[in-house]
């Protein structure tokens, strides 16, 4: 019997795909509950029967399991809550307790727009403040009280979301943030009101195929702001009724260099940790101009800022949740705008931004660049 090159070819494909998902099936694991792989804190955590199924309830934190090392695959679980204010779901690649990539379900905000959501964290701080909107939230409606099954399918820097039995992911990570790198993975549910877990089954892949589509990336607009220099941590209220700055006042600060993501957003939480009584920093920029004159500067902040050009205070803001409207999340956007005015030569524009809680950042955009030249630092 003879076959035909193209045949053949066609055959060893069809062998060699098939091996591929034998080789992958081999990764997959079922990790009960009850498993000693399983790190959690008693106090938040216990074992029940729930809805016929052996579960976790939890709340208040995070349940990994200490020796799986996961960059891609698939993380599938079953999750049960009810319809309280909740925030219920996984974290993988893991580093440690305050590094983490995450997404969860909104139970209180089913059917809305940011039902699911997915954040990086960073310094233990979570930035959904920061990252919001198409890749980072979605609408889905929830039913409670019952077991929902979640399907979570990560890929380089993408993932995909299925819940139940739906054929096409609910939500489409297009951008995970953090660097792709091994680590655990677990479950997590914030301290509002707890939920159940049950059936957590991890596979490792290494190209797991996704169904959804990237888009290209939006091309940097022309006086957008990409790098800062970030100071180091400190008091808020010590710069209350500070209308001009000293030398005194600035001759404490240490600085380190941050290069903004490709959209413009600083995220002081990649080089900073929120610290009690230490929720400030500054991130400066020098501008030269050529001559005396006025440039529009369009800003986003998250929560509060104050601006300071050469020493001088010229404005002071408030994003915090829910300070716009009884809906507003606190996200960061350019929502505000300031008229420089600027000194021939160096001038230097140093912005305050102050931090509670979801995300600390800040974007700036000079709509004309004409006559100025933007560098970070002095």
């Amino acid at each position: 019997m003879k076959f035909s090159n193209r045949y053949f070819t066609l055959l060893v494909l069809t062998f060699a795909f098939i091996f591929g998902l034998f080789q992958h099936a081999i990764h997959a694991e079922t990790i009960p509950f009850d498993s000693p792989r399983w790190i959690m804190k008693p106090n938040i955590a216990h074992l029940e029967d729930y809805l016929g199924q052996k579960s976790l309830y939890l709340k208040g934190g995070i349940a990994y399991i200490k020796d799986v090392n996961f960059t891609n695959g698939i993380i599938e679980f079953d999750v049960a809550f009810s319809n309280r204010r909740g925030f219920f779901g996984a974290v993988f690649r893991m580093q440690d307790n305050e590094n983490y990539e995450e997404f969860y379900l909104r139970s209180h905000q089913s059917g809305n727009p940011d039902a699911l959501q997915y954040t990086p964290v960073y310094n233990g701080m979570a930035a959904w403040q920061l990252y919001h909107g198409d890749g980072f939230s979605a609408a889905v409606t929830f039913h409670f009280d019952q077991w929902i099954h979640v399907k979570l399918i990560v890929s380089g820097k993408n993932a995909e979301l299925y819940l139940d039995s739906n054929e096409q992911p609910v939500m489409f990570m297009q951008e995970l943030k953090r660097e792709i790198k091994p680590g655990f993975v677990g479950v997590k549910a914030l301290s509002f009101f707890p939920c159940y877990f049950a059936n957590f089954n991890v596979t490792k892949m290494d190209n797991p195929p996704l169904k959804s589509k990237t888009k290209s990336p939006e091309e940097i607009k022309t006086g957008t702001v990409m790098t800062w220099e970030v100071s180091g941590t400190f008091a808020e209220d010590s710069l209350d009724n500070k209308f001009l700055l000293s030398t005194t006042d600035k001759a404490p600060l240490k600085w380190k260099k941050l290069v903004c993501e490709s959209t413009g957003l600083a995220n002081f939480s990649k080089i900073t940790k929120l610290k009690p009584g230490k929720n400030t920093v500054f991130a400066r920029i020098t501008i030269d101009s050529e001559k005396q004159q006025i440039k529009k500067l369009k800003f986003g902040f998250s929560d509060r800022i104050k601006i300071y050009l050469n020493d001088r205070l010229l404005y002071a803001g408030n994003n915090n949740y829910r300070s716009r409207d009884y809906r507003f999340l606190g996200t960061i956007g350019y929502f505000d705008e300031l008229y420089l005015p600027l000194e021939k030569g160096k001038n230097e524009l140093w912005m305050a931004v102050s931090e509670n809680f979801g995300g600390w950042g800040i974007k700036c955009h000079f709509e004309d660049i004409k006559g100025i030249t933007v560098k970070e630092g002095l």
